[in-house]
């Protein structure tokens, strides 16, 4: 496995394929015995069907199994689910406005951008809030996404990077004309260039990090 930006990505990535492995043998066990009782029962001369009136074995197993198979998904999905609900203490809390077509992220110390810098293995926080129509961050890389209501209403989305990089985001929902065009980045720095650069004037617009320019 390549190493991933965020712990998030493991977790989505690993119940993803857990649920295609269910559906694909579920697949090819429905098209064997179909493909089997179609030569088994086919038409023959002589041949008398016989109807099964009841089977408490068969009835229970086919409630069991997939009631255990649904219940087993949700479970994996659920414990995704908290990992990425799961506030910190020690989050870096960014304010996330949303607008069309564009992304501003507004930092305590009074910093404001249209590309989000976080430092690499400290907890995030995004409050998320949107000035006009329904929008959704997404980040792909981290397997990550949560809608930005229109109205007031703030939402919030928890992620730790872990490679230092530059990741795309995107609206995931669409919001108008240029919907398409409603993209950005994310920067992941280390932590001594995101403290130089937290701390560096207001105005400062280049990041210069691992070869990446921003």
């Amino acid at each position: 496995m390549f190493p991933a930006p965020t712990s998030t990505v493991e977790t989505v990535d690993s119940v993803m394929l857990y649920i295609v492995a269910i559906s694909v043998i579920l697949l090819l066990g429905i098209t064997v015995t179909m493909i089997y009782f179609v030569f088994k029962y086919n038409r023959k001369k002589g041949h008398e069907p016989q109807d099964i009136h009841g089977s408490i074995l068969l009835e229970t197993i086919w409630i069991a199994v997939p009631t255990v198979l649904v219940l087993s998904m949700f479970y994996f999905g659920y414990e995704g689910f908290k990992e990425m609900r799961m506030d910190s203490k020690d989050a870096f809390v960014i304010q996330v406005k949303a607008k069309m077509w564009a992304w501003d992220f507004r930092y305590d110390n009074g910093k404001n951008l249209d590309t989000l810098y976080v430092p690499v293995g400290r907890p995030i926080k995004l409050e998320l809030q949107s000035l006009d129509v329904n929008h959704s961050l997404y980040i792909p890389a981290f397997r990550i996404k949560q809608d930005v209501i229109a109205g007031g209403k703030i939402n919030t989305l928890f992620f730790t990077p872990e490679l230092v990089g530059s990741y795309d985001i995107a609206c995931a929902e669409f919001c108008g004309l240029n919907h398409s065009m409603m993209y950005t980045k994310v920067v992941v720095l280390s932590k001594d260039d995101f403290a130089s650069w937290y701390e560096a004037k207001k105005d400062s617009s280049e990041v210069q990090n691992a070869g990446i320019v921003q």
